[in-house]
């Protein structure tokens, strides 16, 4: 079991290492040069996710598509991970975290695009698609497709339910049984009685949206995810008011960080170019999901006159996620480190977050918890659907029912079990499922660069691609 364990470890670290690093950050490079720095129509992305496109072909309004993608992407890592990068890479990872979400905007918008490009209908008419339908469809490489949606599959099961109600769990279990003394005794186990009931709500209110269908999960994202993301910036925003004489300190510490070599001392761990760089780089490719092709598969069921129409408004799920929040997590950080120092001293990851929000009185620890809390929740109604769909690929309507059983059975024995393991073989699969929908990205470029050009710097936003959608008998 040491060896097993050995091996999935390194595996994950190399996956996640300087491997992936340049390999997403590469790509954003690639598409962001390719489609002429299409983050300069970011204020035209957000407009139009708010607007309704009832009359084009789809399964839910392109903000329905918005808010069950960032449902999935804006989670734990904003709150956790970025502490996390701080820690090990020193403030100059928040510089490069924030680099690595505005790149990013164009990977995620290139590949929502491609999903809406190459997507089919089935006979009763729901939209499918995502990376597995573009290889499939766009590249005539299916059997790739079929390793992304297997990917997809199992990182579910992972980071997109175990890990979550873990993590919920975990926080209810410091508020309300801190002491462990309330203890079940299940099967001859003692578990929490806290964690046990967390899985049982947890499992029972997924059970009930889940199996509703993507119109119920949608719904449930679009009133959860405005309501959640507010909430949380509130009180970062609250802590840098009480921070405001450090924050011009926060912002240049942060970029001199990013460029120099940093030492020891105000709270601060020393650090160098390159650590700053691989943890703020990496924290951002994870939190944002652009390149793992999880987002375009809820963005082909958005209903969309065009491609490039619901491209743009996915891209700016990237944007709220890294750009806003996870810039807004840092500087809260940063600024109250450099007030506080010796409060943080010794502090490492969601410790970092936890003190930051103690300076709120009364109600600072309960906003981060209500953060966690709805983050972790939201994600797993993101990835269920996610999950839901490539089953369907794979197997039929026929695989979807069992498939949400399970689904829902791990989410109830997820707060009881080590998650140690499943946390790596989470990262390994996300990266797994990234390297084919990277490889889709690049070689269907050209497809990319002729959309845009046409739609987004041809003014034809507004026009309707009367391409034919495939049917297909699933």
């Amino acid at each position: 079991m040491e060896l097993i364990t050995k091996i999935i470890d390194e595996t994950d670290s190399f996956l996640w290492g300087w491997f992936m690093i340049i390999l997403l950050l590469g790509t954003h490079l690639f598409i962001t040069i390719r489609t002429k720095f299409m983050q300069r129509k970011t204020l035209t992305a957000i407009k139009l996710s708010v607007t309704k496109d009832p009359e084009s072909d789809g399964d839910i309004s392109p903000f329905q598509a918005l808010a069950t993608a960032l449902a999935s992407t804006i989670g734990t890592g904003n709150i956790i991970g970025v502490g996390t990068a701080i820690a090990l890479g020193g403030p100059g990872a928040v510089f490069w975290c924030w680099i690595t979400g505005v790149l990013g905007i164009a990977t995620k918008y290139a590949e929502s695009l491609l999903a809406v490009k190459y997507r089919v209908k089935t006979k009763d008419g729901r939209m499918l698609g995502g990376a597995m339908y573009a290889l499939e469809r766009g590249l005539k490489m299916k059997w790739l497709g079929i390793l992304f949606a297997v990917f997809a599959l199992v990182a579910s099961f992972g980071i997109g339910s175990g890990v979550q109600v873990n993590a919920i769990s975990s926080i209810m279990n410091s508020t309300f049984n801190g002491s462990g003394e309330l203890v079940w005794n299940i099967f001859g186990y003692e578990v929490s009685a806290v964690s046990a009931i967390v899985g049982i709500i947890v499992s029972v209110i997924t059970a009930i949206v889940i199996f509703g269908g993507i119109k119920v999960i949608s719904r449930v994202c679009e009133l959860l995810v405005p309501a959640m993301a507010a909430f949380y910036v509130i009180g970062c925003i609250i802590i840098l008011v009480m921070n405001f004489s450090y924050l011009g300190d926060a912002v240049m510490l942060i970029l001199k960080s990013a460029f120099t070599p940093t030492a020891a001392g105000g709270g601060f761990i020393g650090s160098t170019i390159m650590l700053a760089a691989r943890y703020g780089i990496a924290r951002g490719l994870f939190s944002n999901e652009s390149g793992m092709g999880s987002a375009p598969i809820v963005a082909s069921a958005a209903q969309s006159r065009n491609s490039v129409r619901q491209a743009l408004i996915s891209s700016t799920g990237t944007f709220w996620d890294t750009v806003v929040v996870c810039l807004m997590t840092g500087l809260v950080l940063v600024s109250s480190i450099l007030k506080h120092p010796a409060h943080f001293a010794g502090a490492e990851g969601g410790q970092l977050t936890y003190n930051a929000f103690q300076q709120i009185p009364i109600v600072g620890t309960p906003i981060l918890v209500i953060g966690i809390l709805s983050f972790a929740y939201s994600t797993i109604l993101g990835w269920s659907y996610y999950g839901e769909r490539c089953v369907e690929y794979l197997f039929g309507r026929r695989g979807m029912v069992p498939y949400k059983l399970i689904f829902v059975f791990v989410l109830l024995i997820g707060p009881v079990i080590s998650l140690d393991i499943v946390w790596s073989l989470s990262d390994i699969f996300n990266a797994l499922m990234a390297i084919p929908n990277l490889v889709a990205i690049i070689l269907l470029s050209n497809v990319v660069v002729k959309e845009t050009n046409h739609y987004l710097y041809g003014n034809r936003l507004n026009e309707y691609d009367r391409t034919e959608i495939p049917r297909v008998d699933k």
